[in-house]
């Protein structure tokens, strides 16, 4: 099945190798119309074209947009700079995952080394075929011996190639979250014939012995895959560092040969298809690095059950969501009236809704509940044997709910049924959302829920409201990970500039040292208080939809002069940004992060793709704004 070995493609490729040769680049592949979604709705579309140009002995691959596309006019020239991709080396490309959906258009992801990667390209006029032989043509090619439909790009005259090679990372996808998780879902299930079967891939495994310890981050997911990257040695920098300059130079060159631009003579489109050599990217009118952080605004006390009361009319209305969210952004709330809010928050009850609704929507759930939890108790023994998905899964929860957050009273000792609610809980789950199923940090973010609640059936629900936000966290390509991270490096950028420079000069820019954050919103950084206040500040969606962006950076340029000053490398940097776990003033990050959001404005919006986690579309929660 290796794509270069058939003789279908070899003239098509020939033809095209020569017709593309210019001066000292050669134009080894030119694909029209290939497509990235900004968004999940199919009809708004950013075109463009896909090159493969051969400097040298150096392969470059660009994508650039079309001046202006008839498909989607209401995209502004801020998205079609935010995605362009200019002179990426293919020594920089770590994989290639191929989807083929059973209906619609194939589409590629390619990731980076780095672990980041572009968002996906839609090939509407075929061409992903021609696409990878051409690949093959010029680098190291080979299918990954886990999926048939990813292939692994690789230079082995290249140091940092095998380094990276060596590191067995796990998969990572797009910067942008451009397909719904229903779409990708839909597209990893229905690949084509060439697809091997995998199903249990899809299950994070746990390493080491079973056991029952407060805190072993030795078996947390985000520190496994960090772990993984600081195998790359000094030696690799240093070899990154050299490709860089290399490819600055090659750059600067190019530049300077404007009368020789990296396309064909003979290429003519029309007008509102014509390819810019380059977008000019309009600067930030602030320099936000050098404002003092002074707007953030006092913190208030919680909000307590009387003054709650007041947000509700005789029938049990809330009248004032917006005011409600903004209370709770500066307040946070008292715990004993968090079982009720936190449903609101969560979208479990809608504002509108009454006591009368409100309760008999708990008892329709509670019915719908046992239903699902049902289905996994009464598979018999017999049937779990024959069911590998399911034996594999509850193994799993087994492993994680017996050490999630046992320093808490109500989940310490043994045989504690608290304990057993939790496995209950994510086993249903594993049925009600079969595809996703589940991963390891999904007991984090349930055990709080849980205790709040008191509930099997409402703690199950606020869960499943929770997960159609953080989902995406967990997808098997991490897409939803690594789009956050992507908008992260973005607003750092934005935001303080001589950190980001710092983090590029050090190779640090995938931001994988934030990871434990974003995929579980800061669980393992604050006391259990604190955590469930700065969680219901999150979930508010006061400011941003995507304020734990902002408390990234807020932590972040707190701690810049310590990092810069050390001169801390990615190792360094993960381990101190571990330890900071329990020391992080959580009042005075949310005001430094609020100030960063409000100075952000639009800029700050910006630096985010659409779809990016973690928020259920506004629309959905709020739909009276």
């Amino acid at each position: 099945h290796d794509l270069s070995d058939d003789s279908d493609y070899a003239q098509q490729l020939k033809s095209m190798s020569d017709s593309g040769k210019k001066g000292g680049d050669n134009i080894v592949f030119v694909k029209d119309n290939v497509t990235i979604h900004p968004t999940q709705f199919a009809s708004e579309r950013i075109s463009g074209r896909l090159r493969l140009i051969k400097h040298g002995a150096l392969l470059f691959m660009t994508w650039i947009p079309y001046k202006s596309s008839s498909s989607n006019t209401k995209l502004s020239e801020r998205d079609r700079n935010l995605y362009t991709i200019r002179a990426v080396p293919v020594t920089d490309i770590r994989s290639i995952r191929r989807h083929t959906p059973t209906f619609g258009w194939q589409y590629l992801i390619i990731v980076l080394s780095s672990g980041l990667a572009f968002p996906p390209l839609y090939f509407y006029n075929g061409g992903v075929r021609e696409f990878l032989a051409t690949l093959k043509q010029h680098v190291f090619l080979v299918r990954s011996a886990d999926d048939a439909n990813v292939f692994l790009v690789n230079d082995f005259q290249d140091p940092l190639q095998r380094s990276l090679s060596s590191l067995e990372l796990p998969r990572a996808v797009s910067i942008s979250n451009s397909s719904s998780p229903t779409l990708a879902s839909s597209a990893a299930q229905n690949d084509n014939s060439e697809r091997t079967d995998d199903g249990s891939s899809s299950i994070s495994q746990y390493g080491g012995r079973h056991g029952q310890k407060v805190h072993d981050p030795a078996r947390d997911l985000s520190i496994q895959v960090l772990e993984k990257f600081s195998l790359v040695t000094k030696f690799a920098r240093e070899t990154t560092t050299h490709l860089l300059r290399e490819i600055d130079g090659f750059l600067a060159n190019d530049t300077k040969k404007q009368s020789q631009p990296l396309t064909n003579d003979n290429e003519t489109l029309d007008d509102a298809q014509t390819v810019p050599n380059e977008i000019s990217v309009t600067p930030d009118p602030l320099e936000f690095d050098k404002l003092t952080l002074v707007w953030g605004q006092p913190r208030q006390p919680p909000l307590g059950s009387e003054e709650w009361a007041t947000f509700l009319d005789a029938e049990g209305r809330i009248l004032d969501s917006k005011s409600l969210r903004k209370r709770i952004f500066y307040g946070g709330l008292e715990h004993q009236i968090r079982n009720e809010v936190w449903k609101f928050l969560l979208g479990y009850h809608e504002y509108d809704s009454t006591y009368a609704e409100r309760e008999y929507l708990a008892s329709v759930k509670k019915a719908d509940y046992e239903t699902l939890k049902s289905q996994w108790q009464s598979i018999s023994p017999a049937q779990a044997r024959r069911f590998t998905k399911f034996r594999e899964r509850k193994g799993l929860i087994e492993k994680d709910v017996v050490r999630t957050d046992r320093s808490a009273s109500f989940y310490d000792g043994d045989d504690n049924p608290n304990v057993t609610l939790l496995r209950n809980i994510l086993l249903t789950y594993s049925f009600y959302n079969f595809d996703l199923g589940y991963c390891q940090g999904m007991s984090d973010l349930l055990s709080p829920i849980l205790f709040v609640m008191k509930d099997e059936s409402e703690s199950f629900w606020c869960f499943v409201s929770l997960m159609e936000r953080l989902g995406p966290n967990f997808n098997r390509d991490q897409n939803g990970m690594h789009s956050q991270l992507f908008a992260l490096s973005k607003l750092v950028e934005l935001l303080d500039s001589p950190l980001h420079n710092y983090f590029r000069q050090n190779d640090c820019l995938n931001y994988f040292f934030c990871f434990r954050w974003v995929l579980i919103q800061f669980k393992r950084e604050f006391d259990y208080e604190k955590m469930m206040r700065l969680w219901e500040v999150l979930w508010t969606h006061y400011l941003s939809e995507h304020f734990h962006l902002y408390v990234c950076v807020a932590i972040l340029k707190k701690h810049r002069a310590k990092i810069m000053g050390e001169q801390m490398d990615f190792d360094t940097l993960l381990k101190f940004i571990n330890e900071l776990s329990g020391h992080i003033d959580l009042d005075v990050t949310l005001r430094d992060a609020e100030a960063l959001c409000v100075c952000a404005g639009e800029n700050g919006a910006a630096c985010i793709p659409p779809g990016t986690p973690a928020s259920l579309p506004i629309e959905l929660l709020y739909p009276d704004e």
